[in-house]
């Protein structure tokens, strides 16, 4: 092999460039198409012009080889087709970036009150012209199931940041908050106040004044209405954050999931200016973005790498937030919840959900639908047969988001209807104790995110990171999902662990088919975009328990690098 790309190299100078000459040829390490149900290689890949010109052997790469092709020697790390976002929401990804870090280890140090406190003093002195311009504290990440105290902050906490400027600090889930007096003041929420649909203001024991902790739709309306003062340039500082997030982890494709027309228009001006450096596809919320839906329709293809590909459609909560809702109760309820508390629904009525999906399916849009709870997958189900029979069964690839708590019978159903799960297989790791001892328990904990059941009833799945839940890692989502090892060291469901290949397909081809863009992304081969990732390691050689530690060395979009690893530069 070495001597026959020598021989290449040393005629290069001679040849001479022809319509079929790559702009280079990629060699000299693990090439892995994800095309076909077991890993299939390849010794090398041409490029020109964005996309893959050629993917086969060294012998046929002097074929496409001109004087001018780039000749990349991968010096034995591995290349594969691009990661693909299934679902996240890479606006709020640079949310995360630009706010204070309160995550957990390993992403972050906020491993107690204290130390969230301390994090959010030192945001507040970094940032005052921030602060001062749009008049909030804002901080992301914070998890009371990682907390020493297993205890979510108060306002009383976090008037120690502040007691006259509102200070806000929202959960990893997203599905909650803590607000200080001052923020709760501004929210209008007191004691005489109702808890919105949707959501709950919890209130300190005894009594009906809030202690700081909104959820669902209680934190959603103040923080849309603050994140609603940022102007033009913040908005795309913040999706520009959010981009390099996620190119830094692979990822040639990004989602915006339930976004609203501020964030889409966000979008489409960095594309107007040619700033965005991988594709982003738009899901707005169909429920608050109906009339800018019927204005604007899907797009099928992309300008500017950006297009609105469907809608978002949320039904419940988050699981580790015990807000996601269930057929039978949480183990341990939150605070002043009875011992039969089950979470909630984000609608009133089954109805509500319906009209909903209806909608979407009459207008023909992809809808994807967050659903963590076995009692949200099963409205999902009822509003899809509704929809169905109505509009009939087309490749629509309707998807449930998240489907963590999905039972066998609802797998099944979700086949017969062609909803398609994307699985949410970090919880494993990053909250599978949690699940065990405190929400779910050991039997319903094992089963979350039952990849390897919807394998073996012939599903495809996608999984996903659901950043800024979790930061865009697509590195911790092959770990997690081959694995399932949680924070402690326990296995959660060893049964519903699946091979490094599948957990690649899941985040590749499989989720190039979820967006309907097989025939461009996913793979490599012939005529799709040469969007490319490159490892320092093979997922499916090296030891499963290993995968963690493997470092991305360059993304690359079209044929472009759009990043590159300096400790492998």
């Amino acid at each position: 092999m070495l001597l026959t790309f020598m021989l290449l190299i040393a005629l290069a100078s001679c040849k001479k460039e022809t319509k079929d000459s790559a702009d280079a040829i990629f060699y000299g390490g693990d090439i892995i198409t994800m095309e076909g149900s077991q890993p299939q290689y390849v010794e090398a890949v041409g490029v020109k012009n964005g996309k893959i010109i050629f993917a086969g052997s060294i012998a046929e790469a002097k074929n496409f080889q001109g004087s001018k092709t780039e000749m990349k020697d991968l010096k034995g790390k591995t290349m594969l087709p691009g990661f693909i976002d299934a679902h996240g929401h890479v606006w709020n990804a640079g949310f995360q970036a630009v706010a204070a870090n309160l995550l957990p280890a390993p992403d972050g140090t906020g491993n107690d009150i204290a130390s969230i406190i301390s994090l959010l003093n030192k945001w507040k002195a970094s940032n005052k012209n921030a602060i001062g311009k749009y008049g909030w504290i804002v901080g992301f990440g914070y998890d009371d199931a990682q907390l020493k105290e297993k205890l979510p902050p108060t306002a009383d906490d976090l008037d120690k940041v502040s007691s006259t400027i509102p200070v806000i600090i929202i959960h990893q889930s997203g599905h909650l908050a803590v607000m200080n007096h001052k923020a709760l003041e501004m929210s209008g929420y007191n004691a005489t106040s109702k808890n919105p649909a949707g959501g709950v203001i919890r209130r300190k024991n005894g009594s009906n004044e809030p202690n700081g902790v909104v959820e669902e739709m209680a934190m959603f309306a103040p923080l849309f209405k603050m994140m609603g003062t940022l102007d033009e340039e913040a908005n795309e500082k913040i999706a520009e954050a959010g981009l390099k997030s996620y190119v830094r982890f692979g990822f040639t494709t990004a989602q915006e999931g339930r976004a609203t027309s501020d964030v889409c228009n966000t979008w489409l001006k960095l594309a107007a200016k040619n700033k965005l450096t991988i594709d982003v596809a738009a899901y707005p919320d169909i429920q608050s973005q109906m009339a800018y839906m019927k204005k604007n329709g899907i797009q099928k293809e992309y300008k500017n790498h950006f297009r609105i590909a469907g809608v978002k459609l949320s039904l419940d909560g988050s699981p580790q937030g015990k807000t996601a809702w269930l057929t039978k109760p949480y183990i341990i309820p939150p605070p002043g919840q009875p011992k039969t508390y089950a979470g909630y629904p984000a609608f009133p009525k089954v109805s509500d959900a319906v009209t909903l999906v209806d909608s979407a399916y009459a207008n023909n849009w992809q809808i994807l639908a967050h659903c963590n709870g076995d009692a949200a997958i099963d409205e999902y189900i009822t509003a899809v047969k509704h929809a169905t029979h109505l509009y009939g069964k087309k490749d629509r690839r309707t998807v449930a988001i998240h489907a963590q708590t999905a039972r066998l019978d609802q797998l099944d159903a979700m086949k017969s209807l062609g909803i398609m799960p994307s699985f949410f297989g970090m919880h494993t790791y990053y909250w599978g104790d949690w699940h065990r001892d405190e929400t779910l328990g050991k039997e319903r904990a094992d089963r979350i995110s039952p990849a390897e059941t919807a394998l073996k009833k012939g599903m495809i799945f996608t999984q996903h990171h659901d950043a800024p839940v979790a930061l865009p890692n697509s590195i911790m989502i092959l770990y997690s999902v081959v694995n399932r090892i949680s924070r402690s060291g326990d296995v959660i469901g060893p049964e519903e662990r699946i091979s490094a290949y599948d957990a690649l397909r899941s985040i590749t081809i499989w989720a190039a088919y979820q967006y309907f863009e097989e025939n461009n992304k996913g793979s490599l081969k012939k005529g799709k975009l040469a969007d490319l990732v490159i490892l320092d390691k093979n997922p499916i050689k090296i030891n499963p328990l290993k995968i963690k530690d493997i470092q991305v060395v360059e993304t690359i979009k079209e044929g472009k690098t759009v990043f590159s690893n300096a400790a492998f530069r």
